[in-house]
């Protein structure tokens, strides 16, 4: 079973170890969710060093298809919310030793061989 990380819990984390009060912990929060928000409403990309990067990527216009019927339906042009995790978080996630990965400009993805598939391009 997954659990999830409510606002209200990452407020409360933020009380504990920064040590401001419930209130200010809250408001901290968010400050923090509302600056990435209306940097990507702008378009702009959020970077945040050993976590990851946030984007909003244009979709062009494709032809999809109903699953039910089989028909053919226009998709229309959309803005999507893009996350890539950094190379120390895939890190984290996979267990790996990161005592010796301090940035993510410390830790540089693997060069693919010319013609192989990369899940970051």
């Amino acid at each position: 079973m997954s659990r999830t990380m409510t606002r209200a819990q990452l407020s409360e984390s933020i009380y504990q170890e920064v040590g401001l009060s419930r209130n200010e912990s809250a408001e901290l929060l968010e400050m923090v969710l509302g600056e990435i928000s209306s940097a990507l409403v702008r378009a702009e990309t959020v970077k945040i060093s050993s976590f990851g990067s946030f984007s909003v990527r244009q979709k062009g216009e494709r032809i999809g298809r109903n699953p039910k019927t089989g028909d053919e339906v226009p998709i229309l042009p959309r803005k999507v919310l893009v996350f890539r995790p950094s190379q120390l978080l895939k890190a984290r996630i996979r267990g790996d030793d990161v005592s010796g990965m301090t940035t993510d400009d410390d830790v540089q993805p693997a060069a693919s061989a010319p013609g192989s598939y990369s899940s970051e391009t």
